[in-house]
């Protein structure tokens, strides 16, 4: 089963997808939060032993996402739901499905930046998997860096490191 990915270095917090969703659902199963400057979409990532699928007292909670018909809006799956990525709205639990009956996700296509795309997991396992073996193998490109940038690298993350302790 693919996944969305999110990558919120790349988020500029347009809100672009959160829109698409609304429009395709009446409520938007994507939320972006900004924490410190960055911006962070959430999003159900569809967890295998799902603790809102587990507590539903009316086992509205699916495979395939709500089911809005024996949905009491009771708010316990938004309450255990691990990445807050449950909303209740008009007294029923809302949460992405990945959009199964289109092509593509909305919430992919309304990004512009490009920081959501749909991965299967087992190809990036085995991508990761190939690039960590050609590293180890020195079949892969190697990056020399010289002292000179090393020594600035580890200058720079120490004043990081002083720095939070001092914004303590």
């Amino acid at each position: 089963m693919e996944k969305i990915l999110i990558q919120p270095d790349i988020c500029d917090g347009c809100l672009d997808c959160e829109e698409a969703c609304n429009q395709v659902y009446g409520t938007s199963r994507i939320m972006v939060r900004e924490v410190e400057g960055s911006f962070y979409p959430i999003i159900c990532q569809h967890c295998e032993d799902a603790p809102c699928k587990l507590i539903c007292p009316t086992e509205a909670v699916g495979e395939e996402g709500i089911d809005e018909a024996k949905c009491i809006g009771c708010g316990l799956c938004m309450m255990v739901c691990p990445f807050g990525s449950i909303a209740i709205h008009e007294r029923k639990a809302h949460k992405c499905t990945q959009c199964p009956d289109q092509d593509t996700p909305a919430c992919i296509k309304a990004c512009s930046k490009r920081a959501i795309a749909l991965v299967d997991p087992e190809k990036l396992k085995l991508e990761k998997q190939k690039q960590y073996l050609e590293r180890l193998s020195g079949m892969g490109k190697k990056q020399k860096r010289s002292q000179f940038v090393n020594i600035l690298t580890s200058n720079t993350r120490a004043k990081k490191v002083l720095h939070k302790e001092d914004s303590r």
